[in-house]
């Protein structure tokens, strides 16, 4: 299977560094609005035929040109939601405890997954939860998906799940909104990263806490 990770487009939050990780969460900024309508023409040589979102308004509102442009609909799972931030909700991103959400993040895919965020989940939680839509997806027999998710969600999964790509390589690599992470692979056999963080508008405007390189140690 062919699966497009694809970050949704710029929020308010972005804009002010913020973890804003609750359901459902802010909309698109005029840039997201773009960013957006973009996906269509930036997605035009992938032949999509099923398309995921998360319980969050900002994928639902990034796929929408998308799911309208190819005649799909979008189904909607709480799986592929951003990392819940517990008690650190809107802190801003470069603070103390906005640093450590990301190392956390960045733990869990390394293996340490019993590590929780205060007043959050786990990594065993987290994991579980995103593998249970991709194994959906792959059982449903699409040859490529689409799935509007999170930037940290992303980064954690794919540094945990993907064979060439490691906890280095996805802390140090920035995701911008709709930024794409291109994979190929099966729950079974394992995941590699074809391409990282190809993007549908420049400038890309503001990544936010999550979508920004970050030091692990």
């Amino acid at each position: 299977m062919r699966l497009l990770l694809v970050r949704h487009g710029e929020t308010p939050s972005n804009l002010d560094h913020l973890l804003d990780t609750a359901v459902p969460g802010p909309g698109l900024t005029p840039l997201g609005e773009a960013q957006a309508a973009a996906l269509p023409e930036a997605l035009a040589g992938e032949d999509i035929e099923a398309l995921y979102v998360s319980t969050m308004l900002r994928t639902q509102l990034t796929a929408a040109p998308l799911a309208a442009a190819r005649g799909l609909e979008a189904i909607v799972r709480d799986g592929v939601r951003e990392v819940a931030a517990g008690d650190l909700e809107m802190l801003p991103g470069e603070s103390p405890e906005g640093r450590e959400y990301m190392r956390t993040v960045f733990a869990w895919a390394a293996g340490d997954t019993g590590l929780r965020i205060p007043g959050g989940e786990s990594g065993k939680e987290a994991l579980a939860r995103y593998d249970a839509v991709i194994e959906e997806a792959a059982a449903n027999g699409a040859g490529t998906v689409a799935v509007v998710s999170h930037g940290a969600a992303i980064r954690m999964w794919t540094a945990a799940r993907a064979d060439n790509v490691d906890v280095a390589f996805a802390a140090a690599h920035l995701l911008r909104n709709t930024g794409v992470v291109v994979l190929e692979g099966s729950p079974s056999d394992g995941w590699k990263v074809l391409s990282w963080d190809s993007a549908a508008v420049e400038p890309a405007g503001e990544a936010g806490p999550t979508g920004e390189a970050v030091e692990t140690a």
